[in-house]
């Protein structure tokens, strides 16, 4: 953006927001940094703060809600658009009182909607005010950590491995600096950057001088100043244009396609109806809108909130348990998971690593070597706190000798930062030996470029690695003249010496892998330490070890024979990005429902393949960008606890499903049936829509009950086949029972039309609302099953309401009237004889094919929309 006259202030000097990215590439360090009013030592705190008043956080769109976007969304539905034409009809023709009755289940229908969808829209923007990134910034000469959304132009920031660019930068120095930037560019190979201005001017994908927000540091590290903030950052003025709803999950594709069953059945039963009244010869106007009453009733119109509310109270029960959802879907996503990838650190140990020991060779203690790593790091000291650089690294500073190092003593020339291919650090330092090339890194990676007798400092790496330390190796060789280095310079070392440190395992952690394993979820662990420490603690926590598979293995075996060697798998070390990414591609290939726990740039490409990544707050921006679930705290436990709540929220959504398709079905089927032979409508079309507005306000508890534990111990589908099959069992079989009652009114009890459509009513209420407490569970209801006391109050309310109303004042505008005691004893034997059958009936069905059990209809959403979802979330504050 070049500045304009409104841009300009005393002197027409340019504000500090005004500079654009690609203008800063064309002029040098100093240059934007005067432009900038800043220096390589940053801006002051006071500075920072009012250019953010003034240009705003850096955030591209912040999760504000608004109550009447909420409220237009509910406006839309097509349902009830069908309930406005019903109710304009019968004001327009004199039905007053139908049109007050539709009247008041649309206000209440979009009551409920509006207040679900709501919360569940504070609950996720609650959830996103916890998600923060950080990004290390020098304020006043001084480097701290600060949330990115804080950053204004003129801010000096320090970018590592790992990192997302958090803000348009024009860099002032690099040391090996690649960038991914396939998400703006769609260039999939890393682009090389550097300090230099470009020999010419250059387009997005090639300002190889800037690095543009959203980007990924692939190798290498630099420092950059902050030349453009949110929206208007070229990622910000391509996020803005983005559609901020997601694409649907699994889960959600599931409920559309039962939608779009019951719309079908209901598209038939409703014409049937309709040709049947006007076969009939019955008023046009009570065929049109009996005929929508049927279409209303079919349809399960809290469907929406009844998952919506499942979502959002399971999202807080997680919450509380300091797991953080990104997208409430999600919640359901974990519930499936079948596999679980993990890493090693800070999951099954406590992610708290210590230096133990300083080695020489001959595996006497000694300080060279943890001074070499000292000097060989790439955490950045400064007062009080440590910033930037690996766990290795910041546990190398914070051991008890490493302020007796002289440290100060040695000039830095040049480096090569740790990447995942090479595994090693290098540096390049003058001290009182003269210029010298420090390398360190894996054992197995400094040895090999190593010379001289190797065989002691094997023994003593053995004997470590056996005993489950981690060993860090660190060798240098004399550089005389030496003004730079690269990764061709690490050869023919001397070994100095080896750091142990240790990582004890998690106290917590045998009976998280209990629980999982109780759970059915196989837990596999990828970890880049060597095999035989991965394999020792795996032992510890008691995670039996069946396999264990390096790396290098992986390389000559095919995705045919890898689903195979993964089952007979517990431990994959030494394992690469491409690795880890390529195991759970397979194992979703293979049929199974994949998660991945991890927190390093190492860990971003399986993060974004698994079913549901998983990282923690503390982890890596791109780690924590690529994840579905955010955990404050590492810890398999709660993992299991989110796990367990997924399969509880789909549990109870498939109750109400199954309710729909049962008692919905049957009693519509009912009404249509009825209409063909009665001389009169078997209900009216408000008695109708106040039917199912009862019935699916007693539902409102659903998502409060409780789930037995066999329901909890495997992980569910959506089985279309399974649902049709329950609704051509259990809809019929209601339907008998209300073409019973239909003769037991007419022949028995000579019921006219009104008191028949009373009498139909309050058995219709029961039926349908009770039977929630036969199909909730497989076994026994209230006996080895105890339902919530919320469901049963709101249940018990839904039918004493119908079946009061005949009684009241209301009776009449409604077109009931009180039955008889012989009426509602006769209701009353009904209803018990067929919830006794309903439940005869379920034993049956849930004994020949378990609901939960059998194969399912699996939708898996694909790769590309998971990477499109993401994107999405990560354009939000």
């Amino acid at each position: 953006m070049i500045a304009t006259d409104s841009d300009t202030a005393s002197g027409g000097r340019p504000q500090p927001w005004s500079l654009d990215v690609q203008r800063s590439a064309a002029m040098s360090a100093a240059d934007v940094l005067s432009v900038l009013d800043s220096g390589r030592d940053g801006i002051g705190d006071a500075e920072a703060d009012r250019r953010r008043a003034i240009v705003g956080p850096n955030a591209v769109r912040t999760h504000r809600v608004s109550g009447w976007a909420v409220l237009v969304r509910q406006l839309r539905s097509a349902l009830l658009a069908l309930l406005l034409v019903a109710a304009t009809v019968s004001f327009l023709v004199g039905q007053r009182t139908d049109a007050v009755v539709i009247g008041v289940i649309m206000a209440i229908s979009v009551g409920l909607g509006f207040l679900n969808e709501y919360r569940a829209e504070r609950a996720g923007a609650a959830l996103h005010d916890r998600i923060r990134h950080r990004a290390v910034v020098v304020r006043s000469g001084q480097a701290r950590e600060a949330d990115v959304t804080e950053l204004v132009p003129g801010d000096v920031v320090r970018l590592e491995l790992g990192q997302i660019v958090p803000a348009d930068l024009r860099l002032l120095e690099t040391t090996g600096l690649t960038c991914d930037e396939a998400m703006l560019t769609g260039e999939s190979v890393p682009v090389h950057k550097s300090a230099d201005v470009p020999a010419a001017e250059s387009g997005l994908g090639e300002l190889s001088s800037c690095v543009l927000m959203g980007t990924v540091v692939r190798a290498g590290s630099a420092t950059g100043v902050v030349v453009a903030t949110g929206p208007r950052t070229a990622f910000g003025r391509i996020a803005v244009g983005l559609g901020r709803r997601h694409p649907p999950t699994e889960f959600q594709v599931g409920l559309a396609r039962f939608s779009t069953l019951l719309a079908r059945v209901a598209a038939v039963l409703t014409t049937m109806i309709f040709v049947i009244n006007l076969t009939l010869h019955r008023p046009i106007l009570d065929a049109i809108l009996f005929s929508l009453a049927i279409a209303v009733g079919i349809t399960p119109q809290l469907l929406p909130a009844i998952v919506t509310t499942s979502l959002a109270t399971g999202t807080r029960r997680l919450a509380r348990r300091r797991v953080l959802v990104k997208c409430l879907v999600c919640v359901e996503d974990l519930g499936n998971i079948e596999v679980l990838f993990t890493d090693k650190t800070g999951t099954l140990t406590a992610g708290a690593l210590a230096l133990e020991e300083s080695l020489a060779v001959d595996g006497r203690p000694a300080q060279l070597p943890l001074l070499y790593g000292l000097l060989a790091n790439e955490a950045t000291v400064s007062p009080g706190a440590l910033a930037g650089g690996n766990a290795l690294d910041q546990a190398l500073w914070r051991s008890p000798d490493a302020a007796a190092q002289p440290v100060a003593d040695y000039q830095r020339w040049d480096s090569v930062p740790f990447d995942h291919e090479r595994r090693r650090t290098s540096v390049l330092v003058d001290g009182p030996d003269g210029r010298t090339l420090i390398v360190k890194g894996a054992p197995e990676e400094i040895l090999a470029r190593c010379q001289g007798e190797l065989d002691p400092a094997r023994k003593v790496l053995d004997q470590k690695l056996t005993a489950g330390g981690r060993v860090i190796a660190v060798a240098a060789r004399p550089a005389p003249g030496a003004s730079t280095i690269g990764p061709d310079d690490e050869h023919d070392l001397t070994l100095v010496g080896v750091l142990v440190l240790s990582d004890p395992p998690k106290s917590e952690a045998a009976e998280a892998l209990a629980r999982l394993a109780q759970l059915g979820v196989a837990v596999k662990v990828v970890t880049g330490d060597h095999p035989a420490v991965a394999g020792h603690v795996c032992r510890q926590v008691g995670l039996p070890v069946a396999g264990v598979v390096a790396g290098r293995q992986l390389a000559g075996i095919d995705d045919d024979a890898l689903p195979a060697l993964i089952a007979a798998t517990t431990v994959f070390a030494r394992v690469s990005p491409e690795d880890k990414a390529r195991l759970v591609r397979v194992q979703r290939l293979a049929g199974r429902d994949v998660a991945f726990l991890g927190d390093g740039v190492n860990d971003a490409l399986a993060l974004h393949s698994a079913d549901v990544g998983v990282s923690v707050d503390s982890g890596a921006d791109v780690a924590r960008d690529a994840a579905d679930v955010l955990l404050l705290d590492k810890d398999l436990g709660v993992l299991a606890d989110g796990v367990t709540e997924g399969r509880r929220i789909f549990a109870n959504t498939v109750k109400y499903v199954l309710m729909g398709t049962s008692s919905n079905f049957g009693n519509m089927f009912s009404a249509a049936g009825a209409s063909a032979f009665l001389p009169f409508l078997p209900m009216l079309p408000g008695q109708i829509l106040l039917n199912n507005l009862l019935y699916d306000v007693s539902q409102i508890a659903i998502p409060t009950d409780r789930v037995d534990p066999e329901q909890l111990a495997r992980p569910a589908h959506w089985d279309l086949r399974e649902i049709r099959r329950f609704m051509l069992t259990f809809g019929p079989l209601s339907s008998i029972f209300d073409f019973l009652t239909f003769a037991i009114l007419l022949s028995v009890l000579h019921a006219g039309a009104t008191e028949f459509r009373t009498g139909w009513f309050v058995e219709s209420v029961a039926t349908q609302t009770l039977i929630v407490f036969v199909i909730r569970t497989h076994a026994s209801p209230f006996w080895r099953s105890r339902p919530s006391l919320a469901l049963v109050l709101s249940a018990a309310a839904a039918v004493t309401v119908a079946w009061s109303i005949p009684y009241s004042p209301l009776a009449g505008a409604l077109g009931f009237t009180a039955l008889p005691p012989v009426f509602l004893g006769v209701v009353v034997v009904l209803v018990a004889v067929y919830l006794a059958l309903v439940e005869t009936t379920k034993r049956s069905l849930f004994a020949a094919s378990d609901l939960r059990s059998t194969t399912a209809q699996r939708v898996r959403p694909s790769h590309e929309r998971r990477q499109h979802r993401r994107a999405a979330r990560f354009t939000t504050r």
